[in-house]
């Protein structure tokens, strides 16, 4: 049986704080969609231990528009306090539910303390506390009832693997202003279906990509990828209009579906670094 701790989530609204568990995939039950001038929610996952003792938090959000996406820099309207504002969080909110797009470290002596992530869009403060409540904890990388687990990216042949909740640089690229700069991924899921007999797994991992952070537009050949076999390279090309770093957001999804289909596994994030001249 999934637990019904896995998933947790936790919406702030306001000041008001609201706490679902098993939310199901797609909309927050909470304002309808509009196309433009709607907010933006910070979605808190809920949180898991590290074999060194500390714990990681996973955040998402919601962005309500369904047709306006937003440029929201590192500062008073982008901000996890108390500590560094810049937290690893995303400065480009695309539209619909995004989910476990970063991670939050902190140390085994967090205790009841607690985070604030705050977002002020379209002239409206969100803010989501985050905490080590013991209602709120998940398994990202193995799912309990069914031994599900996220797939596995690589962005190098045979080169290190990604799974699960995104840490960090997964990988580092250089290109040049208005010139498609090619991204290579390779995938592997433990858990694949099998397909008929003899064709192999109907399918490994859809493979989406989205802007996280950067100065200009990227426009992606193909925003989502099918890996058909195990350890199979997918590709696509980004294009970035102006020169500055960048960070792209590589998502892989099984069978599950997006967000896991409520449960905070089965699927990976990773974040890749590029620098445009």
């Amino acid at each position: 049986m999934k637990s019904l701790l896995a998933g947790a989530l936790v919406i702030g609204i306001g000041g008001l704080v609201v706490s679902h568990a098993q939310i199901p995939q797609g909309a927050l039950p909470l304002d309808p969609s509009r196309e433009r001038g709607a907010s933006i929610t910070p979605a808190y996952e809920g949180w898991y231990p590290n074999p060194d003792g500390s714990f990681t938090m996973l955040v998402g959000y919601y962005n309500r528009n369904s047709k306006q996406t937003l440029e929201i820099p590192i500062g008073a309207d982008n901000k996890v306090e108390p500590g560094p504002a810049d937290q690893g969080q995303p400065t480009y909110f695309e539209t619909g539910r995004q989910w476990g797009v970063f991670t939050i470290k902190v140390p085994k002596d967090f205790g009841t303390k607690a985070l604030t992530w705050t977002i002020v869009s379209n002239g409206e403060k969100q803010s989501i506390p985050l905490t080590l409540n013991k209602g709120y904890p998940i398994a990202p990388f193995k799912e309990l009832g069914m031994g599900n687990q996220p797939p596995i990216l690589s962005f190098t042949e045979g080169g290190p693997k990604f799974t699960g909740p995104p840490v960090g640089m997964a990988a580092t690229v250089t290109g040049t202003v208005g010139q498609p700069l090619t991204l290579n991924i390779w995938v592997e899921d433990p858990k694949a279906p099998q397909g008929e007999a003899g064709r192999g797994p109907a399918s490994v991992a859809t493979v989406s990509l989205h802007k996280y952070r950067g100065p200009g537009t990227v426009t992606f050949a193909k925003t989502r990828l099918s890996a058909t076999k195990q350890g199979e390279m997918v590709s696509t090309t980004a294009t970035f209009s102006a020169a500055g770093d960048y960070v792209v957001r590589v998502q892989a999804n099984d069978e599950s579906g997006e967000g896991g289909g409520g449960f905070q596994c089965c699927w990976t994030n990773a974040h890749v670094k590029a620098t445009i001249q």
